[in-house]
């Protein structure tokens, strides 16, 4: 179960101070755990730090992204890879300003969702290809397109994944 904290800590420390290097863009990475808590007869839920995570757990991570700069930065792209030992589950609640596009061969390209791919299949005898619709879990990386960001202006992106 450390380990697989460890691990998944680790990929996220080592993309956040590749992306930083000298640029007038600021970024910072965190990872949360979503914890559902019922509280006078509502359930809501509460994100609390990442701490031993087990299969099965559900988390955030965010990019807070920052422009340092004097000027404006346009069409700031942002790519994160989701963490080998978790699976991607949906976009951060409430976040927008940004495209995201989706990707399933390891970041190599990109593409709004959703994302669809060809199987070959036999049918009666035949082998035959359609094209099916890529599940979300499927993801391997999210890319953010920010079109505008403004001079101290910070933006935070997100997303849910789940562990293995």
């Amino acid at each position: 179960m450390k380990r697989r904290t460890s691990s998944i800590i680790l990929s996220l420390l080592l993309g956040s101070a590749l992306a930083q290097t000298s640029s007038p863009l600021l970024l910072s990475l965190s990872l949360s755990q979503v914890k559902t808590v019922t509280a006078g007869g509502k359930t809501t839920e509460m994100l609390v730090p990442a701490k031993g995570n087990v299969p099965g757990d559900l988390l955030s991570q965010l990019v807070t992204a920052k422009n340092t700069s004097t000027k404006a930065l346009k069409n700031v792209r942002i790519p994160l890879n989701v963490p080998k030992a978790t699976f991607y589950v949906a976009p951060e609640k409430g976040i927008d300003g940004a495209r995201a596009e989706y990707s399933i061969d390891g970041g190599k390209t990109f593409a709004p969702a959703p994302l669809k791919k060809k199987i070959t299949v036999t049918e009666n005898g035949k082998s035959v290809t359609r094209e099916v619709e890529v599940k979300p879990s499927e993801y391997q990386a999210v890319r953010w397109t920010i079109p505008e960001l403004a001079p101290g202006q910070t933006l935070k992106l997100g997303y849910r994944i789940q562990v293995k």
